[in-house]
């Protein structure tokens, strides 16, 4: 392979990138709202358990994991990706009902932010996740009343979400296929079924099992298997900076479906994180 085609290889892996991971974060945004309806007569725990459970049945079907062959090793990354999974879905789905989507995604961000900031090399490097993060500050500076609670919420989620951007990277390079994907899902049910079978009867009616369905498939099954297959193309590092479209999608969608319109800051915050985004993925073409 010449340096041009090896180039152009890795430019297209980028974009792929890139493509995936926006469209991971449009179905976790989406998952996000149609979930926060069930909030009320379900809780956040038991909605974060049964979207998991839900998830965890389609991978199961669809992948077929085996249990044999795997070293410790590699289990132990399972365990703990699927650990991450369900801490990230409950912390972040608590942060949820306690602030608006667009500054509960924001604040969940810091954990790739800090994946991606501390994975720069060079001190040209650092402008894009800075850019990054000034377009989060932008985002969420408009909230105004965020309370205690609800911060505290949040940064457990950025807490969650870092280690998951990490553990997605390795997992899905030692597993065979999603079928790791498939385990770690599981392990992350597993964990939340006594919450998700206490939930269970309250589950408002057949609409109630509906939103669960759909927000499991969508934002667990789906957004999950579209970052692992990302961060099998690029670095921890270039793909925690992508998901700084992730504040960007949650603005966009808690405008259109729950009504929260973004000021000026916080679109101009939605065009930096874009940005830095696009910079980013042009900069993983070039690198080797």
């Amino acid at each position: 392979m010449t340096v041009a085609d090896d180039t152009r290889s890795r430019s297209g892996a980028a974009v792929a990138c890139a493509v995936l991971i926006l469209c991971a974060s449009l179905c976790i945004q989406l998952s996000a709202a149609l979930a926060k309806g069930l909030f009320g007569a379900v809780g956040t725990v038991g909605t974060s358990g049964l979207r998991m459970a839900v998830a965890a049945l389609v991978l199961l079907v669809l992948t077929r994991p085996t249990l044999r062959g795997r070293s410790r090793r590699q289990w132990a990354g399972i365990v703990l990706y699927g650990v991450a999974m369900a801490a990230m879905n409950v912390l972040f789905y608590n942060a949820v009902a306690r602030l608006p989507l667009g500054v509960a995604v924001t604040l969940e961000f810091l954990g790739p932010f800090a994946v991606a900031f501390f994975g720069t090399r060079t001190r040209w490097e650092t402008v894009f996740p800075l850019a990054a993060l000034a377009g989060v500050v932008l985002i969420g500076s408009p909230a105004g009343g965020a309370t205690g609670p609800g911060l505290a919420w949040g940064i457990g989620a950025a807490v969650a979400f870092g280690s998951y951007t990490l553990l997605a990277g390795y997992v899905g390079r030692v597993s065979s296929g999603f079928s790791g994907l498939a385990l770690s899902v599981t392990v992350g049910a597993v964990l939340l079924a006594p919450f998700s079978m206490a939930a269970a009867p309250r589950v408002p009616g057949t609409g109630g099992w509906l939103a669960v369905v759909a927000s499991g498939i969508v934002g667990v099954a789906v957004a999950f298997s579209l970052t692992c297959a990302a961060t099998r193309l690029a670095s921890p590092r270039v793909t925690g900076t992508l998901l700084a479209a992730d504040p960007a999608m949650g603005a966009l969608v808690g405008a259109l479906a729950l009504g929260e319109r973004p000021t000026v800051p916080a679109a101009a915050g939605i065009a930096l994180v874009v940005l830095s985004g696009a910079a980013v993925t042009w900069r993983a073409g070039a690198e080797r």
